[in-house]
């Protein structure tokens, strides 16, 4: 990495963040980009108890961490894209009220899975979260565009899931349906999102009475996130 690669990545993981990664995102339309090439995404991960509390049905505590993460992430790339302004850089920190800008029903214009991809922090699970190597998907995510010449990563173009069917076969709501992701497929090929959505709404409403999609059933499930919890 070079010299400033090392400077950004060593102040995120120090001020918090548990997974940090460049992207090269040219390939991407610029107005999707903000006509940016860089991207850095920036990971939290969930506690291990919140997750393996969550093996019924959605918990107070998991809620309480998802939106702690949220706003912990808002924090880290504000701080992010400051230090790249700092040397000179353009640098979009990609917060929840950027985001929201730019929504489109429940789309984003750059979902954070898609840089997390790119930086090759890992690949689109079979129900549509981001999977890591070292946490499986009990992950929150964030992102900083920039023009900062940063040295990226090799992308994850493909899927590592293989042939594994938990997700696809324990989902409430039987939105996965078990194919592939692979860059450029559309997810609606592979996953249902409004009934993920209807069904995460149905269930955080009897556990917790609120009004929001929360479920984490497809987290806790993962192999990956299995093999971390026994850790």
């Amino acid at each position: 990495m070079n010299t400033l690669t090392i400077h950004i990545r060593n102040e995120l993981l120090v001020h918090g963040a548990d997974l940090v990664g460049f992207g090269d995102l040219s390939e991407l339309l610029p107005e999707v980009r903000g006509g940016l090439p860089v991207g850095i995404v920036v990971a939290l991960k969930y506690p291990k108890d919140t997750i393996r509390g969550i093996h019924h049905l959605p918990t107070e505590d998991y809620y309480q961490q998802y939106n702690l993460l949220n706003e912990k992430l808002d924090v880290l790339v504000e701080f992010g894209a400051q230090l790249l302004r700092d040397n000179g850089f353009i640098a979009i920190p990609q917060t929840r009220a950027y985001v929201n800008q730019f929504m489109t029903g429940n789309s984003s214009l750059l979902p954070y899975k898609t840089v997390a991809t790119r930086a090759g922090l890992g690949w689109i699970g079979k129900c549509a979260l981001l999977v890591t190597e070292e946490y499986g998907s009990m992950i929150r995510l964030s992102s900083i565009l920039t023009d900062a010449p940063l040295e990226t990563s090799q992308p994850i173009n493909i899927s590592k899931c293989g042939d594994c069917t938990v997700c696809t076969d324990v989902c409430p709501a039987g939105a996965v349906s078990g194919n592939l992701w692979r860059v450029g497929i559309d997810y609606r090929e592979f996953f249902d999102a409004a009934l993920c959505r209807k069904t995460a709404r149905e269930r955080t409403m009897q556990s917790l009475r609120i009004e929001q999609s929360l479920c984490g059933k497809c987290i806790e499930i993962c192999p990956y996130t299995k093999r971390y919890l026994k850790k």
